[in-house]
This record gives C-alpha cells, sequence and structure tokens, in this order.
C-alpha cells in the first residue's frame, strides 16, 4: 500500500466562507509546505489552493490503514492549526483518500473530473505550477517525484483519449466557441462587449484566446471599461457610441445589469446596411436582455440569447458526463498499472536486501573456511562444512517464520511460503490430516515438520563447533530420519 494520503475541503463539500479561510495565498505556499513537513511529520508533500479547493498531498510515515487514519486526522489538525481555524469545524467540511484511493483522486483532480466544471483545463496547470513550487521548496521526495509525474502523464492521456474537455459549459466560452462555428477566421474578426463585469472578461479572455483581430468594451462607466481594456490591450468606449462601433463590429456579446435593452432594432438595421450585409453574430447573455428579440429578424444578423447558449451548455456538459465514464476507465487502469509498479520496486528493494544478506553470509562461512584450511583441516571436511554452514544460516530465519505460523495455525502462510521457496504449496493440503498432527496415511503433518525442520535447522546450527562433530551430529540425525 502507498504511504499516500490526499487531505482537502472543495466546491462541494465547504462554502466559499470556509474556503477562503483556509486558501493558502502564493507568498505562504512554500513556507507552508516546510511548517507541514515539520510540524505534522510528513515526509513528501504539495499543496493546492485554488478558488474552488485547498488540497494537501501527502508521503507520510508508516503504511497500514489504521496509521494512515490518524495521520490524516493529525493534517487536518495542523491545516486548522495554520489558518487559525477550529479543527472539528474544519473537519466537517474536509475529507480524505488513502493509498490507491488518494492517487486516483489526484488523477481526476487533475483531468479536470473533479472541478465545479466538469473537465475544465485550468487545474491541470495549477497542479503543475503547486508540484513545481513543492519541488523547489524541497518537499519531493522519491515517492510524490515518482507518483506526479506519472498522474500528470495520465491525466494528458485522458485529455487525448476522450472528448471530455472539447464541448464549452461555461456561457462565456460558448459564446466564443459559437462564433468560431459562424466565422471561418476569427483573426480577421472585430468584437464588441458591452458590459465590464466578470462575465464579460470572461469572454474578453476567451475571444484573446482565439485570436479575434480587436476588441472594443463599451461601458456605462468609461473607468470601468478602461480598466478591464487595459488588461487584455482593448478599446473601451462609452455607450453612446456603440451605434459607430457596430459598423466594424462582426461579434457583438452584452452582459449589463441594465433594465431596458441597450440595443433595439433600428440601431442594428442601420448597421447592417453600411456594412453591405457582412454577417454579424449577437450573443445576449444579459437577463433582462440587452438586445432587443426583433433584431434577430433582421437578415445577416444571428442572434442568441442566453437561453440557447445554456441549451448549448446543457448538451455539452452531457456529452462531458457521457466522455467522464470513458475518463475513470483509463484513470483505473493507469492506477492499476502505477501502483504494480510502485509494489514490484517493493519487492526489487526486499530481494536487494535478501541478497545483500546471502553475501555477507557467504563471506563469513568463507573467511572460517579459509582459516580451517590454514590450520590443516581437511580439506573435503571444510568444503562439506562450508555447504553445511551456508545453507543453515540461509534457511534459519525462514524455517523459525514458518514454525511460527504453523504454531499460529497459520496454514495460508505456510501455502505462500511453499511458493516462495519453490516447493509444492499445494502438497499437504490435498492429503486430509487428523487430529493426532498426523496425515491419514501416517505422514507427518506440515506443521509437525515445519516445527522439526526449524529445529534442524536451529539444532545443527549450534552443534558445529568442529567439522567432525557436525558431520557425526547430521548423520545421526539422518538415521534417524530413515528410521
Amino acid at each position: 500500500m502507498i504511504n499516500l494520503i490526499a487531505l482537502g475541503i472543495n466546491h462541494n463539500s465547504a462554502a466559499v466562507e470556509v474556503r477562503e479561510r483556509v486558501a493558502f495565498a502564493p507568498e505562504q505556499v512554500s513556507e507552508a509546505l516546510v511548517d507541514a513537513m515539520r510540524t505534522a511529520a510528513l515526509e513528501e508533500v504539495v499543496i493546492l489552493s485554488t478558488c474552488n479547493r485547498t488540497e494537501i498531498y501527502a508521503i507520510v510515515p508508516g503504511g497500514n490503514t489504521l496509521v494512515l487514519a490518524d495521520r490524516a486526522r493529525h493534517m487536518i489538525d495542523w491545516m486548522a492549526n495554520y489558518h487559525h481555524l477550529s479543527a472539528p469545524e474544519l473537519r466537517e467540511s474536509a475529507y480524505h483518500f488513502e493509498g490507491d484511493m488518494a492517487l486516483r483522486h489526484i488523477i481526476q483532480v487533475a483531468s479536470g473530473l473533479d472541478s465545479m466544471v466538469l473537465g475544465e483545463p485550468q487545474i491541470f496547470g495549477q497542479l503543475k505550477s503547486a508540484y513545481a513550487v513543492a519541488s523547489e521548496a524541497g518537499a519531493i521526495g522519491g515517492e510524490l517525484g515518482r507518483l506526479f509525474p506519472r498522474a500528470f502523464s495520465i491525466a494528458k492521456q485522458v485529455r487525448t483519449d476522450t472528448a471530455i474537455g472539447e464541448n464549452p459549459v461555461s456561457v462565456a466560452y460558448a459564446a466564443v466557441d459559437l462564433a468560431g462555428h459562424i466565422f471561418s477566421d476569427l483573426s480577421r474578426c472585430n468584437a464588441l462587449l458591452v458590459g465590464a463585469g466578470e462575465t464579460i472578461e470572461l469572454v474578453t479572455r476567451h475571444l484573446l484566446e482565439a485570436g479575434v483581430a480587436r476588441i472594443v468594451i463599451a461601458n456605462r462607466t468609461l473607468g470601468k471599461a478602461r480598466e478591464l481594456a487595459q488588461q487584455f490591450g482593448a478599446e473601451a468606449v462609452l455607450l453612446s457610441e456603440i451605434p459607430e462601433q457596430l459598423l466594424d463590429a462582426d461579434i457583438v456579446i452584452t452582459s449589463t445589469a441594465s433594465q431596458l435593452p441597450i440595443l433595439g432594432k433600428g440601431a442594428v438595421e442601420q448597421a447592417v446596411k453600411a456594412r453591405k450585409h457582412r454577417p454579424m453574430l449577437m450573443v445576449d447573455i444579459a437577463v433582462p436582455r440587452d438586445i432587443e428579440a426583433q433584431v434577430g429578424d433582421l437578415p445577416d444578423v444571428y442572434l442568441y440569447s442566453v437561453d440557447d447558449l445554456r441549451e448549448i451548455v446543457d448538451q455539452n456538459l452531457k456529452s462531458r458526463q457521457s466522455e467522464a465514464g470513458k475518463a475513470d476507465l483509463i484513470i483505473a487502469e493507469g492506477v492499476a498499472a502505477l501502483t504494480e509498479e510502485i509494489r514490484s520496486l517493493l519487492a526489487v528493494d526486499s530481494v536487494k536486501e535478501f541478497r545483500q544478506m546471502a553475501e555477507q553470509v557467504r563471506e563469513q562461512e568463507l573467511e572460517r573456511a579459509m582459516r580451517a584450511i590454514a590450520r590443516g583441516d581437511d580439506p573435503q571436511q571444510v568444503v562439506a562444512q562450508l555447504a553445511r554452514g551456508i545453507t543453515n544460516k540461509l534457511i534459519h530465519a525462514p524455517t523459525t517464520g514458518l514454525k511460527q505460523a504453523s504454531a499460529a495455525g497459520r496454514e495460508d502462510l505456510l501455502g505462500i511460503a511453499r511458493g516462495l521457496l519453490g516447493l509444492d504449496a499445494t502438497e499437504f493440503s490435498k492429503v486430509p490430516r487428523s487430529d493426532s498432527g498426523q496425515h491419514e496415511d501416517g505422514a507427518e503433518s506440515p506443521s509437525a515438520s515445519v516445527a522439526d525442520a526449524s529445529t534442524d535447522a536451529t539444532d545443527t546450527d549450534t552443534n558445529t563447533d568442529t567439522a567432525g562433530d557436525q558431520e557425526r551430529y547430521l548423520d545421526e540425525r539422518a538415521g534417524r530420519t530413515l528410521q
């Protein structure tokens, strides 16, 4: 099991009032990483903090379920203390995942499957930035250094092999996507945006990303229009200048809080005539509407309301939800492959340690044999003693463990051990056994054999003062066994 914990709060588990109190400012993160490792006893850690989630991903000491659960509680306590919150209050909103489920959660977050807007791509970059900050702070070691790049790779595969992010599911993005369907080359289009609120800001950002040639922002207050325009290199005008701006506007998107329409049929009709009937896309995102409904009756004008966009968004959301199922399969396969790889690495470490132990035994016995030869002992007996010494020391620990498993009635472990030792794990299990510990054919049970084998290994190891003594001892044991 991976000693990994993913813990935090998000838009599903906590209200914005809680999320903003738990958020880490960018300039806080490096210091918080160091503090978390020291105070919460985390070996490696990454902190992700966005407007919709604050999460901590950590490698912790230990590995069983009870240890991980206890570490998760310590992490919540640390987070609460760091932000001067009540730990019980934070626990009401917090969630955590352990081991493979924590790894799965990280990949789901990176893929946008856990986002407020399903499949949104920004979270991937935010998580990569969080990992980079942790790396610079010295909070990344071998475990997270292996897990996160693979998580990013699987998340990219989700994007490549599914359509999870292809269809827009925000009104602002849907408006821009619609323009891309009506005009073949947005780089030759001019856009007029009416309003200066959050929605128009998002529309401006998406239009720039789409490569629109020129953007003009019209607002009732020129100062606010200029403030937004300066962020994106756009132009700012007053609402009174809209009729003039319509002459060059291929795309018009409105989102104001006006209670009355800002654009009427007459003004648009005049602009269309002056434009020599070049097509004009008009998207009214406002409620109440900014554009009179009759404008949609004009030739060469494509008028869409916020309800039209919501229908598109709903259809696209359903499409993304269907793709989410494919994404989950990709993630499940990726997690399984990565978990198997990690477990194999653990086996490599164990094999390496076992080999080192065996080589140490070999060197010790070889040194003892060389001293015996130097004393003039019989070379044949020295070689025999060398072989017996290596064998006895190598099988001592396994036979002791087998004896303990047998005494505890753990025949499942005995079967596994026989497989690991290259023996037939089913040899004894197929033969009925009586209560006396003997099989019905008179042979000893596995427990009896294991106990005797352990005794043999231990006794042999402790009766090897000289090569001759051990030779006679083993001959006696062999004779007793044959009888």
